[in-house]
């Protein structure tokens, strides 16, 4: 049968060590930790203490950190259907050659950009930033998957990050294709654009308890494979930052906020602010940024995002991931977010409360 025996989950390279790469990368570029659990993509777990598995592309990885090296194991689909060899593992590995799939993780990292470099100029230019630097390290912005990034914070808007991460779950598991089964849990690809166009897209949502943000992610699912298509979607990258907002913003569900997360996390964006309540707050009661108005209206939003962009320069959508990821970390419970998320991937309430 097809469903064999399900794949085990490799924590670390010494369980299969032919079934890891690695590449270089100090922490100083990369904090795998601090970045996979910033709000960025919500499609990360923390498998075990230091290892995160998850979905990148069509794929499920998991990666580990050691002291300036990036590890990484693929699992295949074909490694369900083979006999273990006889360390325990299986005969062959994924199909994804070594320069392809670094080449996926530089680029989801954009590991180009030197993050060191941006932390020193951005100390330079802020003393503020300069004391939170020292405590989060490594704080880099993913490059997401146009169409993932779009539906994911479509989901976000008044939503915390255990609901949202559960949230996504239950869309993958509905609408995404599967892809493999470790330690009893079943993984799926993102849905595609046409698996959320379905006439009862919105029904199914609905009952996945997905609450008013069920006609905004049918209704922007037609409306972009009606419109520019996922193709003129992932083309924003080369357009200007206004012009890509404006083209998100016109969308069912997606504000200001919701469109900067998209042109930062997945447009390559680097200046794009996105301001949620904790950055306006830190705005005002930190930097004393007189924005117009006692709540953050457009023009108050566009005077924060101006003001950092004039701060920071041409990267301070990066900076404030900083910021951001301080602000997630101070708020959180330090109780074993591990155990949160794996609860939250196996959750079969689908309340909307």
């Amino acid at each position: 049968g097809t469903h064999s025996a399900p794949m085990k989950l490799r924590d670390a390279p010494s369980a299969c060590p032919s079934l890891w790469r690695c590449l270089p990368c100090p922490p100083a570029e990369l904090r795998l930790d601090l970045v996979l659990s910033s709000a960025q993509s919500f499609r990360w777990w923390e498998s075990s203490p230091g290892a995160w598995t998850g979905v990148l592309g069509e794929r499920v990885w998991t990666l580990r950190q050691d002291r300036d090296r990036l590890w990484y194991t693929v699992y295949g689909e074909e490694d369900e259907h083979e006999e273990e060899g006889r360390d325990g593992c299986p005969a062959k590995a994924a199909k994804l050659d070594g320069a392809e799939a670094e080449g996926i993780l530089r680029d989801y990292f954009q590991l180009d950009v030197g993050l060191s470099a941006l932390y020193r100029t951005w100390e330079a230019a802020d003393p503020l930033f300069c004391k939170v630097a020292k405590d989060f390290p490594g704080v880099r912005v993913l490059r997401l998957d146009p169409i993932e990034c779009l539906f994911s914070f479509i989901c976000t808007s008044n939503n915390h990050v255990s609901r949202i991460t559960a949230m996504i779950e239950r869309l993958c598991q509905a609408f995404g294709r599967r892809l493999c089964c470790l330690n009893g849990w079943t993984f799926h690809a993102f849905p595609s654009l046409s698996a959320l166009t379905g006439t009862d897209a919105e029904a199914q949502l609905r009952a996945l308890g997905f609450g008013y943000r069920a006609k905004f992610v049918s209704g922007s699912a037609r409306a972009i494979a009606e419109g520019l298509g996922a193709e003129g979607l992932s083309k924003l990258r080369t357009a200007p930052y206004a012009e890509a907002r404006k083209v998100l913003c016109s969308l069912p569900g997606v504000g200001a906020k919701v469109a900067d997360c998209v042109c930062l996390l997945s447009l390559d964006k680097a200046e794009a602010v996105p301001v949620d309540t904790h950055i306006w707050h830190i705005a005002r009661q930190r930097y004393g940024v007189a924005a117009s108005g006692k709540s953050l209206t457009p023009r108050a939003y566009q005077e924060i995002g101006d003001f950092f962009r004039r701060l920071w320069g041409p990267r301070a959508g990066w900076a404030q991931a900083v910021l951001f990821c301080a602000d997630l970390r101070k708020s959180q419970q330090p109780a074993s977010s591990r155990d949160q998320a794996w609860e939250s991937r196996s959750q079969a309430s689908y309340g909307d409360g």
